[in-house]
Formats: C-alpha cells, structure tokens, sequence
C-alpha cells in the first residue's frame, strides 16, 4: 500500500503500530444527548486524510466527512437526529434531515410531497430516516491492501403496499482517498412498485467558498427548475446571504465513455492543516444507466450554506408530476436495479 507518500507491506505497517486503528479503520460510537441520543456512528478515517461517520440507523448515510480535518460535507441544524422523531407528512423531512456528504431519497418516493392514488408521500421519501439490519462493518488484509467495508439492509414496506429492499455497500482501503457506494434496490413484492431514486449528496464549508468552482463533465444543457432563475452562476459559489433563494438546475447528461458522469469541485486554498492550505479537488463520479439524470440544488445562504450534487433517476418535482410525464420508474416483482457512485479527493 501506498500510505503518505511511501510504499510499505502489511507487515511493514504492523511493526510501526500497536493496533491498525491507530492510523485508520472503522470505530462503532453511539451518540447519547438531546435528539441524537441513541443513534449509531461507524467512523471511519482512511489514514490518508478522508474520515467520515456513517449512520447505520438512518439508511447507512453519510453525515459529517472532512479531509485532513477540514470539512467536506455540510451538517444541517438538526445534526444526526435520531429516526424515531421522524415526521413523514408534508415537509417533515425538513427538521430532522442530517445534512451531510449523502442523504439517500427514495425508495418509493423522492422530491416533493405529493399525493398518489389515495397515499400521501412526503418530502424525499423514507429512506434517510429508516435504520438498517445485518449491518456489517469490517477490515482487513487483503494481501499488503488493507480493505474496509461497510454493508447493511434498509427496507421500505406497507401492508398492501410496497417492498423496496436496498444492500447497500460502502469500501474504502487504508492510504487511499477515495469511497465506493454500491446499491442494489430490489422489489421484494410481487406487484410492480413506484421506484424513485435520488443520491442528496451535499458539500459546504471550506471546500466551498467564493475561489472555488463546479466543473460538470457531463457537457450538456442546464435548465434551472423556475424559468425566472438566471442559467449564469450555476458552477460559481457566493459568500453567505441571508436572502438568497435556494436554485435548482436540472443537467441533461450528455454520453459519456463507460457510462459514467462525474461532477469535481476545485478549492485552490483548501486548509490541510493550522495555517496550511493546498488546492484539491473532490469529484463525484456515478453510473448513468441507472442514474440517468443530475439534479443541481445551489444553496448559499447563511447558515442553510450548502451545493446538492443530487444524481437520480427523477426530477424533484414528486411523484404525481413524474406520473404524469410518463417517466415514473416501475419496478417489477423480483426486479433489481445496480447504483454505483464513488468520491474521490485529489
């Protein structure tokens, strides 16, 4: 493996620590105050700069994430909530959605709230609010490699409704920067189900401030959701404005070799450590067979101070309108689909 710049063997890293915890891997905590109390963390730190908590009992997400102890990722006001003081009417969603570098909207339903067929689905669906079983999280060697991996089922079920089941996997390995996301979502029923899918991936603070820049490799057209918001400053940033509107693009995703669409944020003054700073780049990269579509949320207010980077397989406009553009994805009984994302810092 390569770590800090040198190549070294397992046995070779072995001899310089008491245990691999000391310079990577993954820690189970628990958080135990106000309305965090009770919720799970699997922390992981790569060695290499990149940490990141994941949230077993909301859907495996991925809260706080920095790298070299500079944030990545935003956090909402809310913090990690704990899923039980979840409201899934309306814009409950709202007060007690983490933030962080990914929140998972879906299974069923994603995007605004919307009334179906007598069934009310609210904001971005259940997904981010529903705890995981069989929860897996290990390391270990893999010749001079060492691996981490983190796995677990989240499931969205009603009596005479649907059964969307999601494995979710999320590998890593000491020394590097870099993290897989592997989902497979299969329809554990046996009637086709409405199936909406958006990755809320959210960055913030200092990897955002006005030096840096979006770079969007797709190629293709932008649209912003409301005819009146202004295509000019989509892959810019602002200083904090308290009266800022929250914008929404939609990218139309031009073909890309192997079928991938990779979004990269530049920060030229990044800070690494006490009165360091370097330029690096974060890129997000995902398969478009099954994540077809790039939704844009630009929010540089104050406080709410966050870039959504949101692949999906919908827009945000909720169910009802998808239902009627004829573009609402149906997942057969016994179906599955594969969505794969991985982020990289450089």
């Amino acid at each position: 493996m390569q770590l800090h710049g040198q190549p070294y063997t397992r046995r070779e890293i072995e001899a310089r620590v008491g245990r691999i915890e000391q310079i990577g891997g993954i820690r189970r905590l628990a958080l135990t105050e106000g309305n965090e109390a009770g919720s799970s963390v699997l922390s992981v730190r790569t060695g290499a700069g990149l940490a990141f908590d994941v949230m077993p009992d909301k859907g495996l997400d991925i809260s706080s994430a920095s790298f070299g102890g500079g944030s990545l990722s935003w956090q909402s006001a809310n913090g990690d909530v704990h899923p039980s003081h979840y409201d899934d009417q309306g814009l409950g969603w709202l007060r007690t959605a983490s933030g962080g570098l990914l929140m998972t909207c879906g299974l069923i339903s994603a995007g605004s709230p919307s009334q179906v067929d007598g069934r009310s689905y609210g904001l971005h669906g259940r997904a981010h609010h529903t705890p995981a079983r069989q929860v897996v999280a290990e390391g270990w060697w893999e010749g001079d490699e060492y691996e981490m991996r983190i796995a677990g089922t989240v499931e969205e079920t009603s009596m005479f409704g649907g059964h969307l089941r999601l494995r979710r996997e999320i590998r890593c390995k000491l020394g590097e920067n870099r993290v897989t996301i592997r989902d497979v979502v299969e329809n554990a029923g046996f009637k086709a189900c409405p199936h909406m899918m958006l990755y809320h991936v959210n960055f913030g603070y200092p990897l955002l401030t006005e030096q840096s820049r979006i770079d969007f490799s797709d190629g293709g057209k932008v649209v912003p959701r409301e005819a009146e918001v202004p295509v000019e400053g989509y892959n810019s940033w602002n200083a904090p404005d308290p009266e800022y509107a929250e914008r929404v693009y939609y990218h139309e995703l031009a073909e890309q070799a192997g079928g991938k669409a990779s979004v990269t944020i530049h920060q030229p003054d990044f800070p690494i450590a006490a009165a360091h700073s370097a330029p690096i780049d974060v890129k997000l990269s995902w398969n478009t067979d099954t994540l077809p579509k790039l939704v844009q949320w630009k929010m540089p207010g104050a406080g709410v101070h966050a870039l959504g980077i949101e692949p999906s397989n919908c827009d945000v406009e909720g169910m009802e309108m998808e239902r009627q553009r004829g573009s609402l994805v149906m997942l057969e009984p016994g179906a599955s689909l594969t969505y794969e994302l991985e982020l990289t810092i450089s």
